[in-house]
């Protein structure tokens, strides 16, 4: 029987993560051990007994860019499980969450994406209350469903999202684990999809392993980060030939923020309240949306946001980011 380690990388957010903790400490099937990759100066204290062991690895944090890829790799490194199970350090594991993942991960199976239901402001304060939880939790509109059972290959790389997800040991030497060139917000998970499909690694999504996202206010597009979208976009074409997260810069453009310019993207200025206004999650908001922002600038009525053609008029507008300009 495989054994199973649980990762997560966090800073900050002691109360998110202790969430997790007794969220995987309610499992029907424990995990043999939870890493927690701690990526600020000092450990987390008096966290949520566990009847499992728990580990904290420092990361050095001290440039100021979150190392969200160091870390991750970090904590793969330092778990001794067969397969790997990483949920972010504001998602909440339902009771079959290392069950469902034990079931499906195999050797040379590839990687797998379980559910994601984002919870309301609020919908913890009590405590872990699963059954709520599942009252309350909605998907996120631009995600993909779940099959109705069992497994469903994932066709396109860039829906991978280091939210949720487990894989095999060997599977994840083979792919060589996350880019560390990536440093701060966005991009890393794309090119960490981007690689396991060049290298012919599946990815799949799963019904079931479902983690509940907890609220925080959040901006998106995340004009919060856009050094670090703008920086780790360009560092992916260096390694792809062409730029990612181009729905974020389109979107960027748009609020007057950036340009495409001849040698790469430019900061025209920063982001004010307005901006912020327009993209901040409110507390009614289970998740926050680029869509829905784009919309909004582009003066879309609702009843013309959805459907094929919508989708592809604003896939054609974003595709100018993929690219740099030349003169």
């Amino acid at each position: 029987m495989s054994t199973i380690s649980a990762l997560t990388i966090a800073a900050g957010r002691a109360d998110h993560l202790a969430n997790v903790i007794r969220g995987f400490q309610a499992q029907a099937t424990p995990p043999d051990e939870l890493i927690v990759a701690v990526m600020q100066a000092e450990p987390y204290e008096h966290l949520p007994e566990t009847d499992f062991p728990l580990r904290q690895i420092p990361i050095d944090a001290t440039d100021g860019a979150l190392p969200l890829s160091a870390a991750r790799n970090a904590a793969a490194r330092a778990a001794l499980g067969d397969v790997l199970v990483s949920v972010d350090v504001d998602c909440i594991p339902a009771p079959r969450l290392i069950a469902d993942y034990a079931a499906a991960a195999q050797s040379g199976r590839g990687l797998l994406m379980g559910e994601v239901q984002y919870l309301p402001d609020g919908a913890e304060a009590a405590g872990l209350d699963f059954a709520l939880f599942d009252r309350l939790g909605v998907r996120h509109s631009d995600r993909q469903a779940p099959p109705e059972s069992g497994l469903r290959e994932c066709q396109d790389y860039r829906c991978f999202w280091s939210l949720n997800f487990a894989i095999h040991r060997d599977d994840w030497n083979a792919s060589g684990g996350f880019d560390e060139g990536y440093l701060g917000y966005g991009g890393e998970d794309t090119d960490f999809g981007r690689t396991l499909a060049e290298r012919g690694i599946g990815i799949w999504w799963l019904k079931g392993a479902r983690v509940y996202h907890q609220y925080h206010p959040h901006c998106m597009p995340p004009i919060h980060q856009i050094p670090s979208v703008i920086r780790n976009a360009e560092y992916f074409a260096s390694e792809w030939g062409h730029r990612t997260m181009e729905h974020w810069l389109y979107a960027f453009r748009l609020m007057g923020l950036i340009e495409n310019g001849p040698d790469g993207l430019i900061v025209l200025r920063e982001p004010d309240e307005r901006d912020f206004a327009l993209c901040r999650q409110e507390p009614h908001m289970p998740y926050a949306n680029t869509r829905r922002v784009i919309d909004r600038l582009q003066a879309i009525a609702p009843a013309q946001r959805s459907g094929e053609a919508r989708r592809l008029q604003v896939e054609a507008a974003q595709a100018e980011f993929l690219v740099a300009k030349t003169v």
